[in-house]
């Protein structure tokens, strides 16, 4: 009698493959329980609330530099209102993205494991996400900030070259830097009720996300050939780096009546922006780092985009 022992890796590596059913249940089941529907849940009529943030001050990427000393209150507060809509078209943008990079992962694979059927989920998610954020832009009345002919263009090329552990590396980046923000933000009772209302729906259903794609990414960089490794690192040190500069749209200063020049660079200067971005950033590149993402070329790429200390 013959036997076979399958090496560690493979053994590890299968192992990995088959967990996959079992955790997708178990998002299945959660989004089952602790789904929302924006339109219903939230007081859309509710009129904005006098003096309140939109977006906690911390946050706002002018905070405690010379210009934002120099600032009065209400023009502050309104920093904060236009910003916080140009974190809302960046998460529509990057939710587009998603269910794009989503629908592609999941092409090849049963329709009817739990899989897939948990990532057409999450595409529902992600579409009522993009509602609720476009319907939070409409009314506030600053219009939207689209991010640049050249980051658009960025992005559809990355969407047609991606790995699938790069898509799942993208979706993390996206995803876990917005949330921490988040996660100060719907407890803070100086930050508007309705923008609140958002974000804590926002934080309840990502948080599933999260899990599905760093479960996923942990398994594609076991299986992966090298030199899919390899690419996965390098492209997303450069999305790390996009996306840390389509963070701020630096129109939202011209549109409080603010010199864009001069407040960039006080952005690029502030200790506090960079300690915030490295923050929100770190529990995403320590993961990053323990499964061997963060490597290389692809490491350097990660530190010059400011967001790996």
């Amino acid at each position: 009698m013959t036997t076979t022992t399958e090496p560690p890796a493979l053994r590890d590596a299968l192992g990995l493959i088959k967990d996959r059913e079992r955790v997708a249940q178990r998002l299945l089941e959660s989004s089952a329980k602790h789904s929302f529907d924006p339109d219903q849940e939230l007081d859309w009529d509710a009129p904005f609330e006098p003096d309140k943030w939109y977006w906690p001050p911390e946050l706002v990427s002018l905070y405690d530099t010379p210009m934002w000393r120099r600032m009065s209150e209400e023009q502050r507060v309104l920093l904060s209102k236009h910003e916080g809509a140009a974190l809302l078209s960046l998460g529509i943008w990057f939710e587009v993205i998603l269910m794009q990079l989503l629908t592609r992962h999941i092409y090849d694979k049963p329709a009817t494991s739990a899989h897939v059927r948990y990532a057409l989920t999450e595409i529902a998610d992600e579409c009522r996400h993009s509602m609720m954020f476009a319907r939070l832009i409409n009314k506030g009345g600053v219009g939207d900030y689209p991010v640049s002919r050249l980051h658009h263009n960025l992005a559809r090329f990355f969407k047609t070259v991606s790995t699938t552990p790069g898509s799942f590396t993208a979706t993390l980046l996206g995803e876990e830097v917005l949330d921490w923000m988040q996660r100060l933000t719907f407890p803070d009772d100086r930050v508007q009720t309705l923008v609140r209302g958002v974000t804590r729906i926002h934080v309840v259903e990502e948080a599933r996300h999260v899990r599905y794609a760093r479960e996923e990414l942990r398994r594609q960089m076991v299986t992966a050939p090298r030199w899919e490794q390899e690419l996965t690192r390098l492209s997303a040190g450069e999305f790390a780096r996009v996306f840390a500069r389509a963070f701020i749209n630096p129109r939202v200063y011209t549109d409080v009546g603010l010199d864009r020049r001069e407040a960039v660079a006080q952005v690029r200067a502030s200790g506090h922006r960079r300690e915030v971005m490295q923050t929100g950033a770190k529990r995403l590149t320590d993961f990053l780092d323990d499964i061997g993402v963060l490597r290389g070329a692809g490491r350097r790429m990660w530190r010059s985009s400011g967001l790996l200390a």
